[in-house]
């Protein structure tokens, strides 16, 4: 999960054979951070997810919407003329950017909690 500007905010770290439907909503409610820098309360959630239609799903668009975050997802089979891959692109960079540190762009741990570290410590250095 990154800002807007592409920076990472969030990382989870799946098995290559596990979809990622699953994981977008614990990733958005449980591992969120908590941003401060403006005043009042730090926000607890994202007020709006963006995702490429991998992510379309009836079920998780229901959740998302019963929390109150906005989800900016291109359904299959309709016209994808929107425009997020505009807004998508600091994501795709900093997948980029990830994969620019051998460690993580081919994974050669056998435990994922050592992928996971590496991944993190990747993610500090991008930010």
């Amino acid at each position: 999960m990154t800002d807007s500007q592409g920076i990472p905010l969030a990382v989870q770290v799946s098995a290559a054979n596990e979809h990622d439907v699953g994981f977008l909503l614990p990733l958005s409610l449980v591992h969120f951070p908590r941003l401060g820098g403006m005043a009042g309360r730090p926000p607890t959630k994202p007020k709006r997810i963006r995702a490429d239609a991998g992510y379309t799903s009836g079920p998780l668009l229901n959740l998302l919407a019963g929390c109150g975050i906005e989800a900016e997802i291109p359904q299959r089979g309709q016209d994808s003329g929107a425009g997020l891959g505009g807004q998508r692109w600091p994501v795709e960079r900093t997948i980029s950017w990830l994969k620019q540190y051998r460690r993580v762009g081919t994974r050669r741990e056998r435990r994922a909690s050592m992928y996971e570290v590496f991944v993190t410590l990747a993610c500090a250095m991008i930010t």
